[in-house]
């Protein structure tokens, strides 16, 4: 049975709400950034081939120029998962998050460069609705607190996430989406190794649990389906729609962190989640 645009849709809702888990478990586990993301790629990887092999599912890359394409999809993945994460450590989830969603904005700048279409006003007006209520959720910094590195790392962390969602944009109609997830993390397991080397990893005696999870729920399953929705949704109306992840991701800090949501996240956090509305009505009639 064919599925409906709302099932699509409540797919990469879901996708968002496991993916929005990054930011308590990146701030909670206590091991570095690099070493953290080794962990999670290399359990990850596991996972996604057993998965692919009982599903049958076609690991094969049909061109050197695809093989290349998944090279640099992987690399931007990994700086944007490290640098993301360090953020996360230099600042709060709340802080961190909602730097990293000025990719969205990027997303629908960047797309018609990518493909061959015209920059589409509603999108720039829905990007400036987000930036709006990012505005209203950060809190007054100087340039000399650390805030201010997070938010920085944030944002080079959002460009790294667009230029990847653009590129894999381009093979989601050819591959499954659990094989470009597999290949990006494979290709990470063995770029990342050499830092176990280099980096304290006797953290994960205490942490692997924690660990686990950001590998299954937020890697495996959340990112897979996000980029199954690339099939169904443009590449700029599904970062719109990820939005959401910044409020999934200040309740969880809440519940698990202690991190008090002020007025202010409220508000600016209403606003992200009217602009995920509107777009979510909007990309149904357009289809």
């Amino acid at each position: 049975m064919q599925k409906t645009h709302l099932q699509h849709l409540i797919e990469l809702l879901i996708a968002t709400l496991l993916i929005s888990t990054s930011g308590v478990l990146g701030r909670f586990i206590a091991m570095p950034p690099p070493v953290i993301i080794w962990w999670r790629c290399s359990i990850a990887v596991v996972v996604l081939y057993l998965y692919c092999r009982y599903k049958k599912v076609n690991f094969r890359i049909k061109s050197t120029k695809d093989k290349r394409s998944f090279l640099l999809a992987a690399l931007l993945l990994g700086t944007h998962w490290i640098s993301y994460f360090y953020a996360l450590k230099l600042s709060n989830v709340a802080l961190a998050m909602l730097s990293l969603f000025a990719f969205p904005v990027i997303t629908a700048l960047l797309e018609p460069l990518f493909f061959k279409q015209k920059l589409k006003p509603t999108h720039l007006f829905l990007g400036f609705l987000i930036l709006l209520g990012i505005y209203i959720l950060a809190p007054e910094f100087n340039l000399e607190n650390s805030n201010v590195k997070g938010i920085l790392l944030g944002l080079f962390s959002a460009v790294c996430y667009s230029i990847r969602v653009l590129l894999l944009k381009r093979h989601v109609t050819v591959y499954n989406g659990t094989t470009l997830m597999f290949w990006q993390l494979f290709v990470l397991t063995i770029i990342l190794a050499p830092i176990l080397y280099f980096m304290d990893t006797s953290g994960i005696q205490t942490q692997f649990p924690f660990v686990l999870l950001l590998a299954l729920l937020t890697t495996a399953i959340g990112h897979t389906l996000f980029i199954k929705s690339l099939k169904y949704f443009a590449a700029s109306t599904a970062s719109i729609i990820n939005s959401v992840q910044p409020i999934f991701g200040i309740i969880l800090a809440f519940i698990f962190l202690s991190e008090v949501p002020t007025s202010s996240t409220f508000w600016g956090g209403l606003l992200i989640l009217s602009t995920v509305i509107i777009e979510s009505v909007r990309s149904k009639k357009s289809r």
